[in-house]
């Protein structure tokens, strides 16, 4: 979900025959994909010990924490997310909204289908909590770590972490593309740096490599039941990023990133994880209780900490310019798909269609992550908020794959039952536990899930009974062709009237005849159709029926990662009446104004939320790319 996207034009990379070599991809993923989870070292372990529910700073709850770490990262993210959902991509794309596209396909039909594609968009409504509180629990928690170097420092964090986020999405609208040529160099250093200080922590404490031994984990559970329980809520921390994962796949392709995380970013984590606890278990007491406030620190001497604090920074930023890039595009696959209003989006490449800029969601961003900063004070309140939407999200996600099984694989439900279950319990357990932490901050990522939803479906609802709407009065186009061939003067040039539906005359159209009287010499009656897969083939991408006397419907066919150009589009459809010259051609508008009725359909509360989106909904001319001074609008008036 990041700012290097493959280009709109062209197939995902990965296993497509791209010249770019596996092992280089595998590369520029570390630099992009793995951030998220890559700086979870900072908190996670810390957060098990002196979070809300302390824990004993002894060798069995050492051990039980660090083996529970190591197999969560194996079930949830080698197992689940990169062994198994990976293997379920949407023509190379990944994440929940391509999983409902690709299980929409095959169930769509079906009595059930409705609710995969709710859990889907519900998955992707969490996941604007997870981009507002990842970069502002990220940056603090780097920050932080001038404490450790001079407690002094204290005053300055909230300010200086206040000002790298402003400075992070001031960056935003120039484009990732220079800077991101720095990101796998320096995530490379990173996970380098903190894998060798695990190592040498572990050299001298070896006994944390028991561990490995999944013993320790139950122990722990044995020894402290409810509070070996509540610790679930932040072990998942060392788990977050794993959805990201998933829907960065269409970047680099699910070979290289598999590489990359097996081969380099898993083991430097662990490396990091088990020296953080050989760390804890060699010090006397009284140093141990001081190391634990921040203890991937403090696996640094005092003279390396420092540049340690950069280091940490500096990772952290690419973190959060990875999750604001994963919002941009998430934002844009669901403009596509029809769940959020059309928005302005600007693309910051000439080369790479997948980099792109949405000012309305960055600066809402910006804001949103400020105000967290501001009231939450420090990482660690702030890590009681992290982890639920993280674990709502891979919940349902488990849900989704029982349906991918036994719906799109055709698995026996017998032979998915188990799968499924052994994920749902180690998932909905994360999830319960978090749960704990809503009055203390995780009704935050709920909050902005359930209003996100509630747009999201109110969006869709609300297209959905506007067409059904206008198609009530719509007039075939075959019958108005032949009667207004005669009625109305024809003039030179094309007029291409936009609309939504491949059936019926536009209101646009109806409205120009009955107020101007007059009609162009080539009529095209324009749909663009977005399609639940990433990319359509180029040559799939026009198609027309000749109506005769110069009417013609067309439509562009876009998958949902593409950029909607018309003008571009039209270039290569030169069979429908002969070449689009724009300077010849007009654009027609249907506006819609919405008026609200107790028409059944949707609460009257829910269809002046819908009015008020589609108010402020960017106009069809900016999405669509259309020529400015080639429009014409023409409202009317629609009841739902």
């Amino acid at each position: 979900m990041s700012e290097t996207a493959t280009p709109a034009h062209q197939p995902p990379v990965g296993g497509h025959g791209h010249s770019a070599s596996k092992k280089a991809l595998a590369v520029g993923a570390i630099g992009v994909v793995f951030g998220d989870i890559g700086t979870s070292p900072l908190y996670a372990f810390r957060e098990t010990f002196v979070g809300p529910n302390q824990l004993a700073l002894d060798t069995p709850h050492v051990l039980g924490v660090v083996s529970l770490i190591f197999w969560s990262m194996t079930l949830v993210v080698s197992i689940q997310y990169v062994s198994i959902l990976m293997r379920a991509d949407n023509k190379g794309q990944g994440g929940s909204l391509a999983l409902v596209a690709l299980i929409s396909r095959s169930i769509s039909k079906s009595r059930y289908g409705w609710v995969a594609v709710l859990l889907g968009v519900f998955a992707t409504s969490l996941f604007y909590g997870d981009s507002m509180i990842t970069p502002a629990i990220s940056v603090l928690s780097a920050v932080e770590g001038l404490t450790v170097v001079d407690p002094g420092f204290q005053q300055f964090v909230i300010p200086i972490a206040i000002g790298l986020l402003v400075f992070l999405f001031m960056l935003q609208r120039r484009g990732t593309a220079k800077v991101g040529a720095l990101f796998a160099p320096v995530m490379i250093v990173y996970f380098t740096v903190i894998a060798g200080m695990g190592s040498w922590q572990i050299i001298n404490t070896p006994e944390i490599l028991w561990a490995l031994n999944p013993y320790y984990a139950i122990n722990f559970f044995v020894l402290d039941g409810w509070l070996a329980f509540l610790a679930l809520g932040s072990v998942v921390l060392a788990v977050t990023g794993s959805e990201a994962l998933y829907s960065d796949m269409g970047h680099f392709g699910r070979g290289p990133m598999r590489l990359s995380w097996f081969g380099f970013v898993m083991p430097c984590l662990l490396l990091n994880y088990f020296g953080q606890g050989a760390m804890i278990i060699g010090l006397p007491p009284e140093q141990a209780a001081e190391a634990i406030q921040n203890p991937f620190f403090f696996l640094a001497s005092e003279e390396y900490r420092l540049p340690l604090v950069f280091l940490a920074t500096v990772a952290t930023f690419i973190a959060s310019q990875a999750v604001i890039s994963g919002a941009f595009s998430i934002t844009h696959q669901a403009i596509q798909m029809g769940y959020i209003p059309r928005l302005n989006i600007q693309h910051t490449s000439e080369t790479e269609g997948g980099q792109i800029y949405i000012p309305f969601i960055n600066w809402a961003l910006m804001v949103a992550v400020i105000i967290l900063v501001l009231t939450f004070q420090n990482s660690s309140n702030l890590a009681s908020a992290y982890g639920i939407a993280v674990t709502g999200a891979v919940t349902i996600d488990t849900l989704l794959m029982a349906v991918l099984f036994v719906g799109v694989w055709k698995w026996k439900w017998w032979y998915a039952l188990p799968v499924v279950l052994v994920f749902l319990i180690v998932d909905g357990a994360y999830f319960a536990a978090n749960l704990t932490k809503v009055p203390d901050g995780g009704w935050f990522p709920l909050m902005v899930g359930f209003i996100a939803f509630l747009l999201l479906t109110t969006w869709a609802r609300g297209r959905k009974l506007m067409r059904e709407r206008m198609s009530e009065h719509a007039l075939p186009m075959e019958i108005f062709a032949k009667s207004a061939k005669n009625s109305a003067l024809r003039v030179p040039g094309t007029a291409i009237f936009m609309a939504s539906s491949t059936a019926g005359v536009p209101s646009a159209l109806l409205h120009n005849i009955k107020h101007n009287k007059v009609l162009h010499e080539r009529v095209v009656i324009l749909t663009v159709d977005i399609q639940d897969v990433p990319y359509v083939d180029p040559d799939a991408r026009c198609e027309y029926t000749d109506m005769g006397d110069g009417f013609y419907r067309a439509v562009l066919h876009y998958g949902f990662m593409e950029e909607t150009n018309v003008p571009l589009g039209l270039k290569k459809m030169e069979r429908c009446g002969g070449e689009f010259d724009m300077m010849q051609t007009s654009f027609f508008l249907s506006r819609q104004t919405l008026l609200a009725s107790d028409k059944p359909g949707m609460p009257i509360w829910r269809e002046k939320i819908f009015a008020w989106l589609l108010r402020n909904s960017a106009s069809a001319m900016d999405f669509f790319k259309l020529p400015t001074n080639r429009v014409v609008e023409l409202g009317s008036q629609v009841e739902i």
